[in-house]
């Protein structure tokens, strides 16, 4: 059996176990479970907090970014004119000036490349504060209006069950209320 075969076989018997899996909670969902799903996505989108955090974020990184392009326009020149000025140059002084811009661009290369390290571990700290938050409000929407279920993450939904916006209403006043 091909490896694609098998994968395909395996998708297949995993769709089935999860359609046989929700007859269950079909026949539950007539006899009163209250389920819910909250977009993730839009809460990371859309919330007070999650605009607040970007902010937060460009504010924070502008600096350093605004270095970086200022770093790279000085590169760029320095190549620029080394190129022009080549045949003129002696080979001792072409050769300093070739070894002063690789040096250049090897600090460059590693200040941007700090600068991603350090702006992805911030983004992902703030996301999962984001996500802690937003745990919360659906924890206390699960429970103030008695859901059973409450998924964030589905194929399909439809809209009588989208709690979103009670979430993004919860978490941006939770924001103004700061």
């Amino acid at each position: 059996m091909s490896m694609t075969r098998t994968t395909t076989t395996a998708r297949l018997a995993g769709f089935m176990a999860c359609a046989l899996l929700t007859l269950p909670l079909q026949a539950q969902a007539d006899d009163g479970l209250k389920v819910g799903f909250v977009s993730t996505e839009r809460v990371m989108r859309d919330s007070a907090p999650a605009k607040a955090a970007q902010q937060r974020l460009e504010g924070d990184f502008a600096k350093r970014q605004k270095e970086l392009e200022d770093m790279a326009a000085r590169l760029k020149a320095a190549s620029d004119k080394l190129d022009k000025d080549a045949a003129v140059l002696s080979d001792s002084e072409r050769g300093r000036r070739q070894k002063d811009l690789a040096d250049q661009d090897r600090d460059f290369q590693r200040r941007q490349r700090e600068l991603r390290e350090d702006l992805n571990q911030r983004r992902n700290e703030e996301v999962t504060a984001l996500l802690d938050r937003a745990n919360k409000v659906i924890r206390q929407i699960a429970e103030s209006e008695k859901y059973d279920l409450i998924l964030q993450e589905a194929v399909y939904f439809g809209p009588r069950i989208d709690i979103t916006e009670k979430v993004l209403k919860a978490l941006n006043q939770q924001a103004a209320g700061k």
